[in-house]
């Protein structure tokens, strides 16, 4: 997707579902993220339980353009809070900063991110004491702050730093018996390959493995080196963008080597595959592979939580196995609010963040690629196999796919939200609308497994287009249908 031309103005510091974008030079820079650094880091320590006396916050980074060297500089902005910023020593996946929270039982964490956002694109993710990203009234009461001026000045100065990438592997490795999983890939004769696209989490899949995998060839990486032009898109594991990883696990099984892919976003809390055969597996399909081998091999507790989003094959395989799901608006703060006051299994998105109850209540990307290998090790066959496999066993046999639509200007998506949100459409691609769904944006259920709906992005001036449907003819039909729709008014 081609990048938008550039706003000859800064949009309003207002943070979406997880933390505060925009485009570096113009809505992102020094003059603006020093004040929202040091309203943040205020906000942590007064919102802080009474319990916690730490004053310390874990400031990350991922691999774009000047994010070191902004983090370095909001260092400065704690400080000037009278508080103490703790550097990770190198670009890190933003798990491994919610890691370091939990383990040093820090404050929390401001994470210099753009996620999978476009290449020019920074920003500022806040992560409680919890791990997991603060609620909508605490970015509230951070914005209330900034609104109200008065921030204290930046005091440069020594960062202490520490190996936040060591401390997040060897934790990660107390968790899963990342050995056995070694073993097990070589026994099935299966590569791993796994793609960054070039974002902080390259080498982490390898590191948690082992030396031993990757000269055993269980485990290689493409796309391992830092560009922050990220190819010329986004950083975002979706199928358009993989056409390297695509080509690498086809040639792989075709040599007689079974392969998966595993790819992660520029930040490393997003995780999509590709299986042996080369089809693009979203988390549409792997949060059932997930609920089917935690509550039935590992007989884990808990329900499963997934966004409106979300395929109806998660429902179907949690149901067949006895387990409550609940439903929530797109954004992982509200999964992660439910895994902080109830007993969760595993919570995900469509778009690839999964988190689950026995870890944090944070998206963990690399956890979520252990926990898949993992299940492929214990099933004994290929990702594919594995997928289809519960697919017949549940009947969610379906047909997936997403479509973002820029749209013209801020005007022309007011329009459209208004449209929609005084008559929906009564019929969609000739199928009558069984029912209409506002928990967030707008879905239209057109049957069983077979839905469309319309949300607009948090961050971006786009219109998110998701379908699920029988078949993938169905889905393109129903997806061309709702452009038009979108584009008309």
């Amino acid at each position: 997707m081609a990048s938008a031309p550039l706003p000859l103005a800064a949009s309003p510091i207002a943070f979406g579902t997880d933390g505060w974008r925009g485009i570096l030079g113009v809505d992102i820079t020094m003059e603006r993220l020093l004040p929202v650094a040091a309203a943040a880091a205020q906000e942590l320590a007064h919102s802080a339980p009474a319990s916690l006396t730490s004053r310390e916050v874990i400031i990350g980074y991922d691999r774009r353009f000047l994010a070191p060297e902004l983090a370095q500089a909001i260092c400065s902005a704690v400080r000037g809070c009278g508080l103490t910023p703790l550097l990770c020593d190198t670009p890190t996946p933003t798990p491994a900063s919610s890691w370091a929270v939990v383990q040093r039982q820090a404050l929390g964490a401001l994470v210099i991110t753009a996620s999978h956002n476009p290449p020019e694109w920074l920003g500022l993710k806040i992560k409680g004491p919890f791990g997991g990203s603060v609620e909508g009234d605490f970015t509230g009461r951070v914005e209330t702050r900034l609104a109200a001026g008065g921030l204290t000045m930046p005091i440069p100065g020594e960062v202490g730093q520490f190996d936040a990438m060591g401390a997040y592997v060897a934790g990660l490795q107390a968790k899963v018996d990342t050995a056995a999983l070694a073993e097990g890939l070589d026994r099935l004769g299966l590569t791993v390959i796994v793609d960054p696209m070039h974002g902080s989490a390259a080498g982490v899949l390898p590191a948690l493995l082992g030396e031993g995998a990757t000269n055993s060839g269980a485990i290689s990486e493409i796309r391992a080196w830092r560009d922050p032009l990220f190819g010329g898109n986004p950083p975002e594991p979706l199928a358009a963008y993989l056409g390297e990883l695509i080509g690498a696990v086809q040639a792989s099984t075709a040599a007689g080597r079974p392969a998966m892919g595993i790819v992660f976003d520029g930040d490393g809390d997003r995780i999509a595959a590709v299986d042996e055969r080369g089809r693009f597996c979203s988390t549409q399909l792997l949060m059932p592979l997930f609920i089917d081998h935690l509550a039935r091999a590992r007989q884990l507790p808990g329900s499963v939580i997934k966004t409106v989003s979300g395929s109806d094959l998660m429902q179907l395989v949690a149901e067949d196995l006895g387990r409550t799901v609940i439903e929530m608006p797109v954004g992982f703060k509200y999964i992660a609010a439910e895994m902080l006051s109830s007993e969760v299994l595993v919570g995900g998105e469509e778009s690839g963040g999964v988190g689950f109850g026995m870890h944090l209540p944070e998206r963990d990307a690399p956890f979520a690629a252990l926990l898949l290998i993992e299940a492929l090790v214990e099933g004994g066959v290929p990702l594919g196999e594995r997928i289809d496999a519960l697919q017949q066993r549940c009947g969610g046999a379906a047909a997936y796919d997403r479509l973002d639509l820029r749209l013209a200007n801020m005007e022309a998506r007011r329009r459209l939200e208004a449209k929609l949100a005084e008559a929906p459409p009564s019929a969609v691609a000739g199928c009558p609308v069984l029912e209409v769904v506002t928990t967030d944006g707008v879905k239209l259920r057109l049957g069983p497994s077979h839905w469309l709906m319309l949300r607009f992005s948090g961050t971006e001036p786009l219109l998110r287009l998701y379908c699920e449907a029988p078949t993938v003819a169905r889905v393109n039909e129903v997806l061309i249908w709702a452009r038009e729709l979108a584009e008309a008014v």
